[in-house]
This record gives C-alpha cells, sequence and structure tokens, in this order.
C-alpha cells in the first residue's frame, strides 16, 4: 500500500517496499481487477484534487477530464520518482510532491476532492490524516475513499490483530489490517454518502487485507 509519512516529515525512504509495491504488488493487483475501483473511486470528480499516498501514480490515468488538477502527494522518495514519470502521460495535470498525511501541503478549503487508494491503513495517525483531508477541503468537497479495512468475521480479526502485532506492517510500509476506517471517517466529520463492501481480490484464501470498502463521504460543517 503506497506510504504515508508521519507529521514530522514530509519525504521518507523505503526502497524494498517501493520495489515490492511496484514491481509485484501494484501488478498483480493490477491483474485481479482492481482497475475498475480505481474507476470506481474516481468516477464523477471535478476541479482540484488532492491525492494522499499517491504511490507509483497508479491513479492517475483513471482520472475524468473533468478533473483540472491534480496535487498527488507521496512521501516515499522512489514511488513519488516514479509517480512523477507517470503524471507526465496523465490524461489531466498532475502535480507530484513530496508531503505528509498529517500535514498537506495545500491551504484551507482550498480544493474539491481529497482521494485516499489504499493508503489509510498505513498512515502513523489515521484521525490526523482525515482531520487534514477535511481542513483542505472546501465546504461540501468530497473525500473518496477505496481502503482495506476490519474484517466482519471474529476469527479474521484475531489473524488481523496477529499479523499487525508482528510481521504485516514491517513488510508492507507501515499498513495495518484491521483498522475500522468507515468509523474513523464519520469520526472526523464527514457525512457517509455512498460505500460499498466487499471482497478484493477475490481468492479461495481469506486474506487479512480482503475487506475493503469504496466510496464518498462529504465534509461537514
Amino acid at each position: 500500500m503506497p506510504v504515508a509519512a508521519s507529521a514530522s516529515s514530509g519525504s521518507v525512504r523505503r526502497p524494498l517496499f517501493a520495489r515490492l509495491w511496484s514491481r509485484v504488488a501494484g501488478p498483480a493487483l493490477d491483474r485481479a481487477g482492481i482497475g475498475d475501483h480505481r474507476a470506481r473511486l474516481l468516477a464523477g470528480l471535478s476541479g482540484t484534487v488532492v491525492e494522499i499516498g499517491a504511490g507509483n501514480g497508479l491513479n492517475f490515468p483513471y482520472y475524468p477530464p473533468t478533473v483540472t488538477r491534480v496535487l498527488a502527494v507521496e512521501p516515499e522518495e522512489q514511488l513519488r520518482a516514479l509517480a512523477t514519470e507517470s503524471a507526465r502521460t496523465a490524461p489531466v495535470p498532475v502535480e507530484v510532491v513530496a508531503g505528509s498525511a498529517e500535514a498537506l501541503p495545500a491551504d484551507d478549503a482550498s480544493v474539491d476532492a481529497v482521494v485516499v487508494c489504499l493508503v489509510l491503513c498505513s498512515v502513523p495517525d489515521q484521525a490526523a490524516a482525515l482531520a487534514e483531508a477535511r481542513r483542505v477541503l472546501k465546504p461540501g468537497g468530497q473525500l473518496r475513499f477505496f481502503e482495506h479495512v476490519r474484517a466482519e468475521s471474529p476469527a479474521m480479526r484475531r489473524v488481523q490483530r496477529a499479523v499487525d502485532a508482528t510481521f504485516w506492517p514491517l513488510l508492507c510500509g507501515g499498513c495495518h489490517t484491521g483498522r475500522d476506517t468507515r468509523s474513523a471517517i464519520d469520526a472526523a466529520g464527514f457525512a457517509l454518502t455512498d460505500v460499498r463492501t466487499f471482497t478484493f481480490p477475490d481468492t479461495r484464501l481469506p486474506s487479512p487485507a480482503g475487506r475493503h470498502i469504496l466510496g464518498a463521504a462529504q465534509r461537514t460543517d
């Protein structure tokens, strides 16, 4: 999952994770059909957008032409360089910058939408990141999210707690599989307007990172 830095740093280096994501995990998700979910995530957006944890720019091809500018924030140096390359062929103007999820390089109430895609699992402070998203959104602006979340079954929740306490965050750029991200969005002052819950990828063996939500929420004032 794309990396989000702590509030104290706008740039991080995780070269092993960056290689794993760009060469293995990202292509594997593409083969599993994640492109359809990326397209739904971004459909209907317009105006100025901030994308938090843009990774190597895998969302860029899916932005609709009604978007006039994307400020793509990515702290990991290698992923940010790859995103800069991807931005050159994006269908909309994309500016790739270093930055922290908890201290976004954007003014108050200055953007029409904030996009988070497989990144709220890895931010050190989820509440602070969502507060920043709310800060930069215009009144009535949208938060678009596609995230893996806490499982519904007690058995898988136990698995999530176990992997989150051991190897998963170390291998996956700080990712945690068991966060209750839907509740966090609601608690951050957003009104959920559209939420789909589903399993992805659809594999025979269940994954601790398999439960996902995709949807939109509106800044409330």
